[in-house]
């Protein structure tokens, strides 16, 4: 997500890091840099032209002034605008009382709407809601099907009418059949054209007057750059949008028309679709997207999504198997999926500002050759038996052949493997021994003092 922008941000900070002080001529210098990149980022003229001044002013303030680096002076500027044209404080999704509250999702076709209504269903459905999803788009071949097989995947219930082609009355039985059955949000899934009609309008607008949603959700594409910012403005104009998606921010896109849409339509992007998975729909939070453009990483979102996707008992297996350097390539398996859950290397790297504190080049490539060596492990695991997985040691120069064949690997890659997991037990058991030593230190200091056990690791039987 916005890669490009980023590293060139990133190579403007370093220049002006090296100065002593903030001064007009190198603000200018600098800030024609970022005035390029944001174009190049398909940033909108009309979004980069206040936003170059309102930097300007900001970091020619007396307040600002009063900082001691004059690059982490600049990046504050920077950072409170980016903040300011993403859209500031995120406001919830509306919601009505009584219910069910309707939200109206729409967009163009191939941006994304009918799966993103989906993934908007299981998010409220995570927050323990109920929501039923409503198929109006009586148009486009198989439609209506896809909505129902996402449906049954994600196990949330689809209201359709096969045969029916007046959408209005679709989505008024759509209505009252969630309030007869307890459901307290309705997501109508609207018909998407291949470019903005009136057609296409007309029936939005009739859809928007007649069930009356809480929410008019824009779904566009963030690959499409500046057309996103027009297909914003036209929808925008017709319908009154209450807020947007923006889908494909994870892809290879330069992220220009999510710092865009909010300038042209006035309203906050409430959702981010972040990948293929049914779970990867993100609240848009300004501020954590503005640290994330100028390479300060993401904690916090980072935090939000291991709460949700790890497994808080296997989490502690494996931990007590870390303790006793018992660690073998089944429980390799299992942390592997733990992580995949967080998704890709790439995307977890981005939330981390590890580059930035490790000095470490991150590109693109070295996380491909992670991802794919992580994959091959996989594959090699997945093709040995249960036995061999527990007790990898045990695998002689004949089943390393067999496992080879097996996975279409070659032996190097299996010693590979193997002997990264023994690093491991070794790092494992002198983590355990240094444990046990600290250990019956503090527990000698503790008996001394006649106070309770400081130590937060006391060695097994200990009780402190």
């Amino acid at each position: 997500m916005f890669e490009s922008l980023t590293d060139k941000l990133q190579d403007v900070f370093k220049r002006l890091r090296g100065q002593g002080t903030l001064t007009e001529e190198n603000i200018s210098e600098a800030l024609r840099e970022v005035r390029r990149a944001l174009l190049e980022a398909d940033v909108s003229l009309e979004v980069v032209k206040p936003f170059i001044q309102r930097v300007k002013e900001q970091a020619l303030g007396q307040d600002v002034m009063r900082g001691i680096n004059p690059g982490q002076q600049f990046i504050k500027a920077v950072h409170d605008e980016l903040v300011s044209i993403l859209g500031g404080e995120r406001p919830p999704l509306a919601e009505r009382h009584p219910g069910p509250t309707v939200i109206l999702m729409v967009g163009l076709q191939g941006s994304g709407k009918t799966t993103t209504t989906a993934k908007l269903g299981l998010y409220l459905r995570k927050k323990g809601r109920n929501p039923l999803l409503v198929a109006c788009d009586v148009y486009r071949p198989a439609a209506i099907r896809q909505l129902e097989v996402l449906g049954k995947q994600l196990n949330i219930p689809v209201f359709s009418q096969e045969g029916q082609t007046d959408v209005v009355s679709i989505a008024r039985d759509g209505i009252a059949h969630a309030r007869a059955n307890g459901r307290d949000f309705v997501l109508v899934d609207t018909a998407g054209r291949l470019h903005v009609d009136d057609a296409m309008m007309d029936e939005i607008r009739r859809l928007r007057a007649a069930i009356d949603p809480a929410e008019v959700l824009l779904v566009v594409d963030a690959m499409t750059g500046q057309d996103a910012v027009r297909i914003a403005a036209a929808f925008h104009e017709a319908v009154q949008v209450t807020g947007l998606v923006v889908t494909k921010l994870d892809g290879d896109t330069r992220g220009g028309a999510a710092l865009s849409v909010k300038h042209v339509t006035g309203q906050s992007i409430k959702f981010a679709g972040v990948g293929e998975k049914p779970d990867a729909l993100e609240p848009f939070h300004p501020e954590r997207i503005a640290t994330r453009i100028l390479g300060m990483g993401d904690v916090l979102t980072l935090i939000e999504r291991a709460q949700e996707a790890i497994d808080v008992d296997e989490a502690k297996r494996l931990e007590q198997r870390f303790r006793k350097a018992e660690f073998d390539l089944e429980d390799f398996m299992a942390q592997l999926r733990q992580v995949r859950k967080l998704g890709s290397m790439g995307q977890i790297l981005e939330m981390l500002p590890i580059g930035k504190m490790l000095g470490v080049d991150l590109t693109s490539d070295h996380i491909a050759q992670g991802e794919a060596q992580l994959r091959k492990f996989e594959v090699i695991v997945s093709s040995m038996t249960v036995y061999e997985r527990q007790n990898p040691g045990k695998i002689d120069a004949s089943r390393k052949r067999r496992i080879a064949r097996g996975s279409g690997t070659s032996v190097q890659d299996i010693n590979t493997l193997l002997k990264q997991v023994e690093a491991m037990r070794g790092v494992m058991k002198q983590f355990g021994a240094f444990e046990k030593q600290m250990g019956k230190r503090f527990a000698r200091m503790a008996k001394k003092s006649g106070q309770g056990f400081p130590f937060p690791f006391p060695p097994s039987g200990h009780q402190g």
